[in-house]
């Protein structure tokens, strides 16, 4: 819901550009599907804190915006003391339980875990070198915020690529592959 109001108060949406917005700018920390975006949205608007604007025209796209109450909610939310969430990962689950499996098999698991660090790695790069030229569609303003997200997601990848070579290292006697030796640089 909050992530849903976060958006809108940038900029009125549809639906589609809410997902795509989760997709592109908020993929490391905040993933919602189609099957929750929509419902979200006809609560929030129930609740008065977002309006329908417009149907697209020549399309079934509504167009979404923050209300007031909806921009009041958001601020109270904002300063509301965060709490810790509990982390949930299958791969540390399936690891924790993996002392019977083949080596190989292992060996191929911690590789392709850090190649999904590895890819995202790169995006997030591709992204802060955007960011850093400047997005004429982002306010200057806005753009020390996503670097500051961005910059956590880059250090994270960094992290577990690295936690990868070691948990490889300290399992296989090896580092998951050869080739990777180092974190890659942009």
């Amino acid at each position: 819901m909050y992530a849903i109001l976060g958006i809108l108060n940038i900029a009125s949406a549809t639906g589609y550009d809410i997902k795509k917005y989760f997709d592109t700018v908020m993929p490391g920390i905040w993933h919602e599907n189609y099957g929750h975006i929509y419902p979200t949205l006809r609560r929030l608007s129930e609740d008065g804190l977002i309006r329908i604007l417009a149907a697209e025209p020549d399309t079934t796209k509504i167009r979404y915006a923050i209300t007031e109450t909806g921009q009041a909610e958001l601020l109270t939310w904002l300063r509301a003391q965060t709490e810790p969430q509990p982390a949930r990962s299958e791969f540390m689950l399936k690891l924790l339980f993996s002392d019977q499996m083949p080596q190989s098999e292992l060996a191929a698991m911690i590789h392709d875990y850090r190649e999904t660090f590895t890819k995202s790695l790169s995006n997030y790069r591709l992204m802060e070198k955007a960011l850093t030229a400047g997005i004429p569609e982002i306010s200057p303003n806005r753009t020390p915020f996503l670097l500051s997200v961005l910059r956590s997601g880059i250090i994270h990848c960094e992290s577990m690529i690295a936690w990868c070579d070691e948990t490889s290292e300290r399992l296989l006697g090896k580092q998951s592959d050869p080739r990777h030796q180092k974190t890659p640089k942009a």
